[in-house]
């Protein structure tokens, strides 16, 4: 606009011009109405004044008409503006906790700040740190308290984050999974916000009665402003947290390199581990299982080894973890289970087919149907088979576990409890099952002669198997001395370097014959 107009005498004179105009205006309406007067008194008795009269209701009535209509118009569009409101409000924010939610944080990576918005654009300049929760246990809470109180928890915690200071942002990204945004944090600031984090999830909810109580994992990492996007350092803070995770509940970790090299590595050895099951690369190699009284093989406990195509042999650990994070196990398991039933059917018959069910499958309803369909299949006796379960398998579900080990009994398959005195409450596991056997774990055997403690709690084992007539196996038997130990206190089955170590299926055979042959020339 000119200055001209921006000046008080340039408004006074556009003012004058206005008045002007108005008045021409009125004027002119003036005439017309004289006009119309005149009109209707020379033609009044055409009924010129009634047909003026009608004209001049149909514009008064159009003009209302407008005037209201206008107005409803106005209040669609505040109906459809405060709807449109409302939809993406629901749209970017959880309904549980009312934390904005994923959505609203991918709207925040590109909804920048206005260049006009100064202090906004400082903050968000000014050390923008990203933190990752997850929260350790959920599951179990839900399980002792329903659903509905997995939602109370859920509020709390995330009222507890809210109220801490510096969780400038706060967002469910789902589950049980929380996003917040700080600012301005020293790196001694970061590790003291995290551990406060954790110390407010992990203080003891009290939902319909019951105080529960879950653990936390932390991960958090720095977001490089102007050189990538927020969601950047989110996935960085997710990694740094699962790293967290997998060192026990509580843990808060930033941030490194090899956080990434690691989920790289694990998603390669994932894509290979997916074919080599297809492609049936994984073998069963076998251990065998001595009768310590006899000297004679009983069985042999069947454990899963894989070659990569590069001639390394990838731990057992690694990707046994990896199939059951993916899903695989179920697949993984019963190929092995087949080629484990096919070579145990060339063993004599009294020597057992010992294999090992892992957790993640005791949660499985349908883990029975899938063995007898295997057994079937092979035609191996089920009497013949020993299935393996570690006492943190039975806790995960203990109904389901309860239903899965009696139809295995129903069935006449043997089952042993794997890792005895590792685990959780393995009295309270013998109290309310029935096992046929159970395997010290070799780390008793290790050490016994070393800490009179552990060698004390071996004794207690034997004799514990003995006065509720269960068969007990010591594995990890690697010398003389303690085989002659064991013997000396009437463990029953032996398994380790000792006796040999694990072997594919021809080695077996080959054992199996030799094994014969020297028990038959000793006799």
């Amino acid at each position: 606009m000119p200055a001209f107009f921006q000046s008080r005498a340039g408004r006074q004179c556009v003012s004058v011009v206005v008045l002007g105009v108005t008045l021409w205006i009125l004027g002119a309406l003036l005439q017309l109405g004289d006009g119309l007067v005149s009109f209707m008194t020379g033609f009044s008795k055409y009924g010129a004044d009634k047909l003026v009269l009608a004209l001049g209701i149909a514009g008064a009535m159009s003009f209302i008409y407008s005037v209201l209509r206008i107005a409803d118009l106005r209040r669609e569009m505040e109906l459809g503006v405060a709807a449109q409101v409302k939809a993406d409000w629901t749209a970017t924010h959880d309904h549980l906790t009312k934390l904005p939610n994923r959505y609203a944080f991918e709207r925040k990576i590109f909804a920048r700040p206005a260049k006009s918005d100064e202090a906004e654009i400082e903050e968000w300049n000014h050390n923008v740190t990203i933190f990752s929760v997850d929260l350790d246990g959920f599951k179990k809470v839900n399980d002792l308290v329903g659903h509905k109180g997995g939602d109370v928890l859920l509020i709390e915690v995330a009222r507890r984050i809210c109220a801490l200071g510096n969780a400038d942002c706060v967002y469910r990204f789902g589950g049980d999974e929380f996003i917040i945004v700080a600012f301005a944090l020293t790196a001694q600031r970061e590790e003291r916000f995290a551990k406060l984090l954790i110390q407010a999830v992990t203080r003891p909810i009290h939902i319909d009665g019951f105080a529960v109580e879950v653990g936390a994992s932390v991960g958090y990492d720095r977001w490089a402003e102007g050189a990538e996007p927020l969601e950047d350092a989110a996935h960085r803070a997710d990694l740094a947290m699962y790293e967290a995770k997998s060192r026990g509940p509580n843990h808060y970790l930033v941030f490194e390199t090899s956080m990434q090299d690691k989920v790289t590595e694990r998603a390669s050895l994932e894509t290979k581990l997916r074919a080599a099951i297809a492609n049936k690369d994984i073998k069963p190699f076998y251990q065998p299982l001595i009768d310590l009284k006899t000297g004679e093989l009983c069985g042999f406990e069947a454990l899963a080894r894989w070659t990569g195509e590069d001639g390394i042999h990838i731990p057992p650990p690694v990707f046994i973890d990896i199939a059951e994070e993916t899903g695989m196990i179920t697949g993984l398991f019963e190929d092995l289970l087949a080629q484990a039933c096919s070579d145990a059917l060339t063993w004599p018959a009294h020597v057992m087919l010992s294999f090992n069910v892992s957790p993640v499958q005791m949660e499985d309803k349908l883990l029975t149907s899938r063995i007898l369909k295997v057994l079937s299949a092979s035609r191996l006796p089920a009497q013949r088979l020993e299935v393996e379960i570690t006492e943190n398998a039975l806790i995960q579900d203990t109904a389901i576990a309860a239903v899965i080990l009696d139809e295995l009994h129903a069935a006449g398959i043997q089952i042993a409890l794997d890792d005895f005195g590792t685990g959780y409450s393995s009295l309270a596991q013998l109290a309310r099952y029935r096992f046929d056997k159970i395997k010290i774990d070799k780390s008793f055997i290790a050490t016994y002669r070393d800490d009179e403690r552990q060698e004390k709690i071996v004794r207690a084992m034997l004799g514990l198997g003995r006065s509720l007539n269960i068969k007990t196996t010591a594995e990890g038997v690697e010398e003389h001395g303690q085989l002659a130990f064991l013997l000396q206190l009437g463990c029953d089955i032996g398994q380790g370097y000792l006796f040999g170590k694990a072997m594919p299926a021809a080695e077996a055979g080959i054992f199996v014959r030799n094994r014969d042959a020297k028990l038959a020339s000793t006799a």
